[in-house]
């Protein structure tokens, strides 16, 4: 279990971290999310005791990191792929992480196999892709077949077997129990991967819930009809007092269930081809989310630039 209580860090006249806490129950993935600058790299340096807090604490399993007797054996991260020797091979590497840890070298072919990179034990690591060095991380955090794993944009540069293979990784190693917390700004991965989410925004606490009831109270669900009778089923809806547009081909109804929308069909004898539920994607929950805390607005692509008129490109899911 990781814990961080009121955790605070500056840098000069910067609040990088501002009294954050939260929780990271084992059992479950749970997905670390906030825009550029927010504090998530500088929160995790901070529970690993990279650096230190100017307030607060962050305790891993009840005590603080740096007083671990055998770290490897307690937490496995990755924060940086790319910060390792690049002169040695993979299985140096390793090698050299067991024998000052004092971890069996045996583990040394077993992350590897885990991880797929048995074939390139022996190759140098600065001839490796950024995916490669992706996976000898994973690899070199699993070495002490720790309890809880830190993983910073664990995914980044994987093609899609790699991005399956770290996702049931995780979802396998969070169902026996252990702790899993994981850095991402890939929303649509974060969505199929983290059962659970803390969300922060320039340093600062917004939202610590389900993966599910982040995206229920942080986007609308619409209803959508499809029907060959598309002009008379629009007068009937709006008949009720709500505002009917048409999207994509559908007559899109907010405020009316499948049911209800149903119903009105019914009554005026109106074929329906199509009647369903369409909700937000994470992405376009997690941007409404943190609209007001990105530092960083780009101009609007429709060139007003206005950042509040920006919506996030995503495919939204549907319920049928």
């Amino acid at each position: 279990m990781i814990e961080a209580q009121g955790l605070t860090k500056r840098y000069g006249d910067k609040v990088a971290v501002d009294n954050l806490s939260f929780t990271v129950h084992p059992g479950v993935v749970t997905g670390f999310l906030g825009p550029n600058g927010a504090g998530k790299s500088t929160t995790m340096r901070l529970i690993l005791g990279l650096d230190r807090p100017d307030a607060g604490q962050a305790l891993i399993n009840g005590h603080r990191f740096r007083t671990a007797a055998t770290p490897m054996r307690e937490v496995g991260a990755l924060l940086d792929a790319k910060d390792v020797h690049g002169g040695r091979t993979a299985q140096a590497h390793l090698l050299a992480l067991c024998q000052s840890n004092g971890i069996p070298k045996t583990r040394v072919g077993e992350v590897l196999e885990m991880t797929g990179l048995r074939e390139v034990a022996k190759k140098r690591i600065r001839g490796f892709s950024l995916g490669m060095s992706q996976r000898l991380g994973i690899a070199a955090a699993m070495l002490g077949d720790p309890g809880v794993l830190m993983f910073d944009e664990p995914v980044n540069g994987l093609d899609p077997e790699g991005i399956i293979w770290i996702r049931e990784f995780m979802h396998s190693v969070a169902s026996r129990g252990r702790t899993v917390f994981v850095s991402s700004h890939l929303m649509s991965e974060m969505a199929i991967t983290a059962q659970h989410l803390i969300v922060i925004g320039r340093g600062k606490l917004l939202a610590d819930t389900s993966t599910a009831d982040f995206i229920a109270e942080n986007s609308e669900a619409r209803t959508r009809v499809r029907s060959p009778q598309g002009d008379q089923l629009a007068e009937a809806l709006a008949s009720h007092g709500v505002q009917v547009t048409r999207v994509d081909g559908f007559l899109e109804v907010p405020g009316m269930s499948t049911d209800q929308v149903g119903d009105v069909a019914a009554a005026q004898g109106l074929t329906v081809h199509e009647l369903f539920t369409q909700r937000s994607s994470l992405e376009e929950a997690f941007m409404e989310m943190t609209r007001d805390s990105v530092e960083y607005h780009a101009e609007s692509p429709t060139g007003n630039g206005d950042p509040s008129e920006e919506r996030p490109l995503a495919d939204a899911r549907t319920e049928r």
